[in-house]
């Protein structure tokens, strides 16, 4: 990913900020033997730290791809807008369109989670967070309703070893073209926009701009 130095992250707790409101994004493995790269859409918990667990289920190709190399990104991205052509020049014809957006990618080391103990470790973690009001059954490695199902899933658990946050909105152009865009984004209100909005106000803020 493309960061430049006006799109970084202005400080960690920034991207970590953003990054704690979110639980859904792409696992990414290399292929095996030179094959396509293997991308898994999932539901993950971040501990806001240092580590990602997750758990999917044992047919899936990503496990083949972490044996071959347990090097994985998790890829989240979100408040995304589309910037046409006159939003950014006085002319619609001349202009250059963009994309807003943020985007957080956490390169890791990953160690695959098999046992039971473990594997009803991170259900029970991913359960209390997608549903803390409890309304799930007993989760063990031996009792409850899920225990006879453990077989079917493998556990993951992701140590991050880099960062790499892209915040997306104009921050090195002029006011008046930031004054324009916020405008249109607003007038439109699509969905993103308003999002895409909250964000280049901040920054631009946040940087004194």
């Amino acid at each position: 990913m493309l960061i430049h130095p006006w799109d970084a992250a202005h400080d960690d707790d920034e991207w970590r900020s953003w990054l704690r409101t979110r639980d859904f994004g792409q696992i990414v493995a290399n292929g095996v033997d030179g094959a396509a790269p293997v991308v898994v859409p999932t539901h993950f918990l971040w501990d806001g730290a240092d580590e990602v667990m997750l758990h999917l289920a044992r047919p899936n190709p990503i496990w083949a791809a972490l044996e071959a190399n347990p090097v994985a990104v998790v890829s989240v991205h979100d408040d995304y807008a589309y910037i046409p052509t006159g939003w950014r020049s006085d002319s619609p014809e001349t202009g250059v369109p963009t994309s807003y957006y943020a985007s957080v990618q956490l390169v890791c080391r990953a160690e695959v989670v098999d046992d039971r103990a473990g594997k009803a470790d991170i259900l029970r973690r991913q359960l209390a967070h997608h549903q803390p009001g409890g309304d799930y059954g007993e989760v063990a490695a031996d009792a409850g309703p899920y225990h006879k199902r453990l077989s079917a899933i493998r556990g993951l658990r992701l140590r991050v070893v880099e960062v790499r946050a892209k915040f997306k909105y104009d921050a090195h152009r002029p006011a008046e073209v930031q004054d324009r865009v916020a405008a249109e984004l607003a007038a439109r209100d699509l969905p993103g926009d308003a999002a895409a909005l909250a964000h280049q106000l901040r920054r631009r803020a946040t940087a004194g701009g």
